[in-house]
């Protein structure tokens, strides 16, 4: 019998390609997150979200993470800033590089409050980045240290930036296939509408079809493009779907940074020919002498299993959702970290109580006192940040009011996707019992689909989460 043969394959992910498109990259991905540091401080964003609340959600696992004061958080994003510019111009790159990764990385934790996927995306380019070439030419460091240049890179430096990308828009779309998304056009058939005032488009957006004809075209774009990117036949027409889709999805929703984000990363996709014609008009030279990069031995040969550890786990971490019941857009188990992107129009109120059982007073807590608004919005829809603020609760009114042992319990009730408003925790329950992490929270109420409505209240949107 033949044997198979698999060089041509292992060929093909590390012969030599010329290093363009990574500087490309490089400078696109620094100059981006500088300016987005930069607008961060200039908007007073840094007091509102890091200085003003007086408690702070966190990540599980990450509860030791703590904002810095107000001096301390315009340091942080300020090293956020020159490390990212650093990045952009290849100056001392692995150190600004991994800088810039523990610096935002850490910035991003303070609050859980403020998760937004592509934040966590930042995150994760910025660790692949540490371990990339991508100072090897154009760069101040080889101003600095002209041997550094070289002309080629193994191709697979290429393919797992590819990858990355295509992973978010895979499971973007993945995560919607879902009935509320093919089959109720929701949350856009609640969006669209407040666009009405749009010249020319703004009439159609009061359309039911127009929000099908949205949600549709949405998960067949996000499920399809990096394929489309992929081949070169269709590659000139997938960036032009590129750059219309996140366009208008900017000029319809706030969702900050991230249309640019994906427009300037897909740019991965093209051939290094196109990225020498882009980055010869800034004065580029792609270099007469054949120079290849060789990863160095040390710690070369844990790359390959480094690697397929860290892309199995981007793989198989955004479907862990599938291990616990019922709907994740409800229920929210497993559902950050897995590209679920304007997925849910979500709004909830919350009202906790706090029980002193050697007396059986019951009081009503005022949200205010400790939350901000934004925070209190966010909590209220939200399981592991409702237990997180009624531990909280618990150890204030023990500190506050002396009480030997304090019962939290929460009344709260939550409209998901246009239906009629109802309860979302189980409120018998003492939730000072119960602890956060990733087995199933049998506290959450099911969402049940009796006696659902069209809820009258107003909405809150939710665009990026």
């Amino acid at each position: 019998m033949q044997q198979f043969n698999h060089a041509p394959y292992r060929t093909r992910f590390t012969e030599p390609w010329r290093i363009a498109p990574l500087i490309t990259f490089r400078i696109l991905f620094g100059g981006l997150m500088m300016a987005g540091a930069v607008r961060f401080m200039l908007s007073g964003w840094l007091e509102r979200l890091y200085v003003e609340p007086r408690f702070f959600f966190k990540f599980y696992g990450f509860e030791w993470v703590e904002p810095l004061g107000h001096v301390g958080m315009y340091v942080l994003y300020s090293l956020i800033a020159i490390s990212a510019a650093m990045v952009m111009l290849g100056l001392f790159y692995r150190l600004a590089a991994v800088v810039f990764f523990f610096t935002f990385t850490y910035s991003e934790l303070i609050d859980l409050t403020n998760y937004l996927n592509h934040y966590y995306l930042v995150c994760l380019l910025a660790f692949l980045m540490i371990f990339l070439p991508a100072h090897r030419r154009f760069s101040l460091d080889v101003r600095r240290r002209p041997a550094l240049a070289v002309t080629h890179i193994p191709a697979w430096v290429i393919h797992i930036l590819m990858l990355q990308v295509g992973l978010v828009y895979f499971f973007a779309g993945f995560a919607k296939l879902n009935a509320d998304w093919l089959f109720r056009a929701m949350p856009l058939a609640a969006w669209l509408p407040t666009k009405a005032d749009w010249p020319l488009l703004g009439p159609l957006f009061e359309q039911p079809w127009m929000a099908f004809a949205f949600s549709w075209a949405g998960a067949i774009y996000d499920l399809t493009i990096p394929f489309w990117l992929m081949w070169r036949p269709s590659r000139p027409f997938a960036y032009g779907a590129v750059l219309a889709f996140h366009l208008l999805t900017k000029l319809l929703f706030n969702i900050g940074l991230f249309p640019f984000i994906m427009i300037f990363n897909t740019l991965i996709f093209f051939p290094a020919a196109f990225h020498e014609r882009l980055l010869g008009r800034i004065g580029y030279e792609p270099g007469q002498e054949r120079v290849e990069y060789t990863f160095p031995r040390i710690g070369g040969k844990a790359l390959r299993p480094a690697l397929a550890l860290y892309f199995s786990f981007q793989l198989l971490f955004p479907l862990r959702f599938l291990l616990y019941p019922g709907d994740v857009l409800w229920a929210e188990q497993g559902y950050r970290f897995a590209w679920r992107v304007m997925l849910v129009e979500k709004a909830g109120q919350a009202t906790f109580f706090v029980h002193d059982p050697a007396t059986g007073h019951r009081a009503e807590v005022d949200n205010s006192r400790y939350l901000t608004s934004y925070q209190e919005k966010q909590m209220a829809i939200q399981p592991d940040m409702i237990l997180q603020y009624a531990h909280f609760l618990e150890e204030e009114y023990r500190r506050e009011y002396g009480l030997d042992s304090v019962k939290v319990t929460v009344d709260c009730f939550v409209a998901l996707n246009g239906r009629a408003s109802r309860r979302f925790i189980d409120p018998q329950a003492d939730l000072t019992k119960l602890k956060d992490g990733f087995r199933h929270k049998a506290w959450i109420l099911p969402l049940s689909e009796k006696g659902d409505a069209l809820s009258t209240g107003v909405m809150t949107i939710n665009n990026e989460k």
